[in-house]
């Protein structure tokens, strides 16, 4: 049986802001910001206390954005995110144990991969969009064109040290779907409250493509 598909979600815009949000309080207003900025896609990683709250308040409050979960490490931490109104799930990593709960939720899920060895396996399972990390420090877009032959039916979202300065020479690459960063919502930009800033680096990244 055929595994959710996360393409057609992650297919809607070139960049996926990986957020680590500290504070509830954050969530509703970053995520309208993003929107805002023409970016629908969002990643919260399970990184902090708040992380699973904050997917709740924005999946409630802020239903027209597709909210994920990142950082997912464990089994458990599927169920989690699923009943706090997650649409789908990324792993930065997918040791034998996750990628075999991966395949079985409910959830569309972007599994991590940082070698071809790592990715063959999981297009053993049946995924056909696999994360890449962390991207520049494994390789960046030489990996990328490298796999595209011998791998030629997977396609990834490569993330890890992508920027505005090199992100346009990832989505130039035919094998990638979209690219995963943090520095849409800078942290500093976030604890100041200053989300006009945020729009317009979401405006930005989202003219990338």
């Amino acid at each position: 049986m055929p595994l959710p598909d996360p393409m057609p979600l992650v297919a809607q815009a070139p960049v996926i802001p990986v957020l680590t949000i500290e504070a509830v309080r954050d969530a509703v207003p970053l995520a309208k910001a993003l929107l805002a900025g023409g970016i629908s896609v969002i990643e919260v990683t399970l990184r902090s206390a708040a992380a699973l709250d904050a997917i709740k308040a924005i999946a409630e409050e802020v239903p027209e954005a597709v909210i994920g979960a990142g950082t997912v490490t464990k089994p458990a931490h599927i169920e989690a995110a699923a009943r706090r109104g997650a649409k789908y799930l990324v792993s930065p990593g997918t040791p034998a144990e996750l990628a075999a709960a991966l395949a079985n939720a409910e959830l569309p899920a972007i599994p991590g991969c940082a070698t071809a060895t790592e990715a063959m396996a999981l297009a053993a399972r049946g995924f056909k969009l696999l994360k890449f990390f962390p991207a520049e420090a494994c390789g960046g877009v030489a990996w990328l064109k490298s796999v595209a032959a011998p791998l030629p039916d997977l396609r990834f979202c490569p993330t890890g040290g992508i920027d505005m300065k090199n992100a346009a020479a990832y989505l130039a690459l035919p094998n990638v779907v979209a690219v995963g960063g943090s520095w849409v919502a800078p942290k500093e930009a976030v604890a100041r409250g200053d989300f006009a800033q945020v729009t317009k680096l979401a405006r930005e990244a989202a003219g990338l493509r």
